[in-house]
């Protein structure tokens, strides 16, 4: 028995931020972000009040009324994400309340980029042991709350979005099929958020050294990325006999075009293989691949051989192949 995603729904809120409009807030030009991310807008989450669990929560009953599920039948909710509404209680919680998902049990991932990969992988070991057979895996991300508007090298890479896809028992060979998860904590000092946990509790002192936001070595960051994401895509192929033919789709966390592209040309894909919609959304961080899943779910086939990458903070990465369920509509 495998877990097969049944089912994919996402969303990003309505308020666009255009590079030109960025141009007017920091030090940057729409050339300059284009030519190093391959970014051209991304979506922010406006409003009092609103936190990562209403992105989900958008994309989660999508989800339900897609697929015809009833949420008292969902046994599990997984949320990944850096970003939770608070520090406890867990994000997917809060999603289940609003949700009205109230006969399962839930609890939230964090691995930074690489949060949705490693939840998606977490939630088929439940369903190939017999536990459960529905379970919902959430990609969200309000990441305009720990971004500092006044440093170009991060305020232009990350937007908000979220995504869900229903896993369900899958004995036709459709499913998760392997997976490769890695993780390096060194990689901790090049990207973290420097305060808010346990290690540098919120202060006036870190408020005011604006120690709340993403802090990124840009340089240090893209060469682990490009290396390790690559690798693991590569290696996932090579365990399972696949060549470069063999693979319909490669869906890669969206962080920069130039870290995709190197992904590609090692997997030996063509460029119309490769999911990529960094242009309109940036950097979403988990919601990354479910959205990518979601925008061409019409062009997906059963049978499909799809492989997904991310690489993220911590250092975190890793590479999932599944074969599609479901011919998209």
């Amino acid at each position: 028995m495998k877990a097969a995603i049944k089912g994919i729904h996402a969303y990003a809120p309505p308020y666009v931020l255009t590079n030109k409009e960025l141009e007017t807030m920091v030090d940057t030009t729409d050339e300059w972000i284009i030519t190093r991310t391959g970014i051209k807008e991304r979506h922010i989450q406006k409003g009092e009040g609103l936190g990562t669990s209403d992105m989900a929560v958008e994309a989660v009953k999508g989800l339900l009324a897609k697929t015809n599920t009833d949420p008292l039948e969902v046994d599990l909710v997984i949320c990944a994400t850096v970003t939770p509404d608070m520090v406890y209680p867990a994000t997917a919680n809060i999603i289940s309340n609003k949700a009205g998902i109230n006969n399962a049990f839930s609890f939230d991932i964090n691995a930074a980029c690489s949060g949705f990969i490693y939840s998606l992988v977490t939630a088929s070991k439940y369903i190939e042991s017999g536990a459960y057979k529905k379970i919902i895996v959430v990609g969200a991300d309000k990441m305009s709350s720990i971004v500092d508007y006044t440093d170009r090298q991060t305020c232009v890479i990350f937007g908000d979005a979220a995504g869900a896809v229903l896993l369900e028992p899958s004995e036709n060979g459709t499913g998760i099929l392997d997976s490769i998860l890695r993780t390096n904590g060194a990689g901790r000092v090049h990207l973290h958020q420097k305060a808010g946990g346990s290690l540098r509790p919120a202060s006036i002192e870190t408020v005011i050294n604006r120690e709340h936001f993403v802090y990124q070595e840009g340089q240090a960051v893209f060469k682990f990325a490009v290396s390790n994401m690559a690798d693991v895509s590569v290696e996932i192929m090579e365990k399972n006999n696949l060549a470069a033919e063999d693979v319909a789709w490669l869906v890669p966390h969206q962080a920069n075009l130039r870290i995709i592209d190197a992904t590609a040309r090692r997997m030996g894909l063509d460029k119309n293989k490769v999911m990529i919609n960094i242009q309109k959304y940036g950097n979403t961080t988990n919601g990354t691949i479910p959205m990518c899943l979601y925008e061409w779910e019409n062009k997906l086939k059963k049978g499909d051989n799809i492989i997904l990458a991310a690489f993220g903070g911590g250092f975190t990465w890793g590479s999932v192949y599944l074969k599609w369920a479901y011919d998209g509509e």
